[in-house]
């Protein structure tokens, strides 16, 4: 009973601490999101010298700054010009004024939802961060942290937010070049130039209508009537009456597409004298494609002589361009051998002043008008794109180190983060030799003990601290939310060690349960198991909870979890506030930089591990609680019990430190953390009580044999 007692000490003591933090002030002050901040007076604050501000206008919304006469400079927001998604799935709006010779004056953050910055960091950092961009040029390559040295600026980053902060950086310099491009005040030249490939002419091939389909020489796309009617929903284009389910599986438009000039492909599909037509007629800087298709006409009937072909667009990066009459030859005939009927076929020149480059990837985007009144229409736009084929090409060698600035936000990262993100996939793939060949080395139980012990150091040190690899039951929240509200892959790619985190989780969920994240892999669990560790070999007296409250205590991180989940679907930010029962952003993400209170509370779960077992882990987590619900699709249970095990048996039932094993000698995979110190035991025969009966069973057998073997007597 004492030890009972003491324990329900210092459980009343949590439960005073988490009250503590739902009711401080200082914790909630912040939490909740302020609205968007007038652009005007941070304007003003750039620019003391101005007589006027315009109005935000223009296809780049932005104010002209003047004074008097004079244009001194341009403002603009950059969810206007470059609006890039962050970690929240929103993108951080930021005002960003820059002066005649595209130097940036200031930058404000004017909105943004990033949970990391509504709970725990101080606003005043994030204007600390942007602060620094004053006095860069439009045309700077802008780096966070990382090796000094090479020809970029590197910028301090925020500890704790290191994917918002490369979302606002990408933000900024980007809208930067691109409003300072616009304006006129930088050359396209100057910037983001990279060498164009060309064509190899050289290059020659047969092949079929299923070969050059099925390498990607040539692409299609498919639309049936119902895609088509699904981008109507919601807008005056919407049908009164919908479609039929024969109706809306035909298809609407069946397209084949490809640059027509390649001698890889053209020869294949002209014919060879159709296709030295085509390459006499093309002037230096023009290339051809060719569109093919059925069911909608991507031509349409209402283009007139002088006119464009105002159904189709094509997109290489920022560059954007139609078709016009001109620009259009007529197909005869298809000489690949296998080619479909074709009810259209086309070629279109591009001209170049288009500046086209045939090794980057481009788009074909199909417009498909509908008519609202006898003046009106809608437009809903389809969109496939073109992967450049390496045979055909030849490319320029590039000296200088390429610009990543280009690439989508996630791959930037996923390149910045190369080596962690190396180290963790190893870790994890040690991990698996472990659990693979965990007969085997349970046999040499101080050998795996050492390894355990280093390898718990490591995620506490590497993917806690320096990683910041701590999951959170955030990250399952906002996966539920994404699901019903539209999931983007992109959005959970932001952060690559969660995402390996993630998927490490997932398998072994679905192979064995739980337990190989939470008792490996788990920063703040393997904290709590160290310290553990520690006041054991310090003596310092242990707790044990009796297994019928234990057991019932279970059941409190299923309810936090049910209560977060329920708050999400109310409001994602009042959920994630409450998920600070989580401690783990305070002694991770953010290193104890905190107000007290939150110091206070993961300090106190921490040194509860002193006289217990990961206390936190068994009965309040809710991430754990999250994991643990799937656990039960496991496909394995290579955690080995005999008939023994509980009946009479209770030695493993007694050494696990978690209380995973049942009174009847059952593992629960939902509360084990797959320490392997119960296969351990079962491995041993001079202390699983089974094993030893049996091998005294076996030595009085063998000594019975002996004895009563009858005597020979050889003469």
């Amino acid at each position: 009973m004492g030890k009972l007692s003491s324990w329900f000490s210092s459980a009343r003591i949590i439960t005073l601490l988490c009250s503590l933090l739902a009711s401080n002030p200082a914790l909630t002050a912040g939490l909740i999101v302020s609205p968007a901040k007038a652009a005007k007076p941070f304007i003003e604050s750039a620019f003391p010298e101005a007589t006027s501000i315009g109005t935000k206008e223009g296809e780049l919304p932005s104010w002209t700054i003047r004074n008097g006469e004079e244009v001194i400079g341009y403002s603009f927001e950059t969810d206007d010009i470059a609006p890039i998604p962050a970690y929240s799935g929103e993108p951080v709006n930021s005002l960003v004024s820059i002066d005649m010779r595209g130097r940036i004056i200031a930058v404000n953050v004017l909105e943004h939802h990033e949970p990391i910055l509504l709970i725990g960091i101080p606003e005043q950092k994030l204007h600390d961060f942007t602060d620094q961009y004053t006095g860069f040029m439009s045309t700077d390559v802008v780096k966070i942290g990382g090796r000094k040295g090479d020809d970029s600026i590197h910028v301090d980053g925020l500890s704790g937010a290191t994917v918002t902060v490369m979302v606002v950086n990408l933000g900024i310099m980007r809208a930067a070049k691109i409003v300072a491009r616009d304006k006129g005040i930088i050359a396209y030249d100057d910037i983001d130039k990279q060498p164009a490939a060309t064509i190899n002419h050289d290059f020659k091939q047969a092949a079929d209508w299923s070969q050059l389909t099925g390498d990607g020489s040539i692409r299609r796309m498919v639309l049936k009537n119902a895609d088509v009617e699904q981008s109507f929903l919601g807008t005056t284009g919407e049908r009164t009456t919908p479609l039929s389910q024969s109706e809306a599986n035909k298809p609407f438009i069946d397209l084949y597409y490809t640059q027509i000039d390649l001698p890889g492909i053209g020869p294949n599909v002209l014919g060879d004298s159709e296709y030295q037509w085509l390459r006499d007629k093309l002037k230096a800087g023009e290339f051809a494609l060719a569109l093919m298709g059925n069911g909608f006409s991507f031509k349409g009937s209402g283009y007139v002589r002088g006119g464009i072909f105002d159904r189709i667009q094509i997109h290489q990066g920022e560059n954007v361009f139609s078709f016009r009459d001109l620009d259009q030859y007529r197909i005869n005939d298809i000489y690949a051998a296998g080619a479909p009927y074709f009810s259209e076929m086309s070629i279109f020149i591009i001209r170049d002043h288009h500046q086209f480059d045939p090794g980057s990837e481009w788009e074909i985007e199909l417009l498909v008008r509908r008519q609202t009144g006898p003046l009106d229409s809608i437009f809903s736009s389809f969109k496939t794109h073109y992967l450049p084929i390496e045979k055909y090409l030849i490319r320029p060698e590039i000296k200088r180190e390429k610009d990543l600035s280009s690439l989508p936000l996630w791959q930037q990262i996923w390149h910045a983060k190369q080596v962690p993100v190396t180290i963790l996939i190893i870790s994890m793939m040690l991990i698996l030799v472990v659990i693979f060949l965990q007969d085997w080395m349970v046999k040499f139980p101080r050998s795996l003990h050492i390894f355990r012990r280093i390898f718990l150091i490591y995620t506490v040190l590497f993917v806690g601290w320096y990683s910041l690899g701590q999951v959170s039951v955030v990250n399952v929240l906002t996966f539920t939310q994404a699901l019903m509200t539209g999931f983007h892959w992109q959005t959970f790619l932001l952060d690559p060690i969660i995402f390996c985190l993630w998927v490490f989780i997932a398998v072994t969920i679905l192979l064995w349960g739980r337990g190989i994240f939470c008792g490996w892999l788990c920063p703040f669990g393997a904290l709590q198991e160290l310290v553990s560790e520690l006041a054991v070999k310090l003596k310092v007296p242990q707790y044990i909870v009796p297994f019928a409250v234990h057991e019932r205590l279970w059941a409190v991180k299923y309810l936090v979890l049910l209560a977060l989940f329920g708050l999400s679907l109310e409001s994602l930010q009042t959920a994630e506030v409450y998920a600070e029962v989580e401690p783990f952003k305070t002694v991770f993400l953010l290193r104890f930089d905190r107000d007290w209170p939150f110091i206070l509370y993961a300090t106190a779960l921490i040194l509860v591990s002193v006289f217990s077992r990961k206390v936190y882990c068994r009965y309040v987590c809710p991430l754990g609680a999250a994991i643990a619900i799937p656990s039960g699709i496991r496909l394995f249970d290579w955690l080995k019990r005999r008939k023994e095990c509980g009946e009479p048996c209770q030695l493993c039932a007694n050494e696990c430190e978690i209380g995973a094993i049942e009174k009847n000698g059952d593992i629960n995979l939902r509360e084990c953390h797959h320490c392997l110190d119960c296969q351990v035991t079962y491995h041993n025969e001079s202390k699983c009580p089974p094993l030893i009966i049996k091998q005294k069973k076996n030595s009085r057998h063998k000594q019975k044999t002996v004895t009563t073997e009858p005597v020979r007597i050889v003469e």
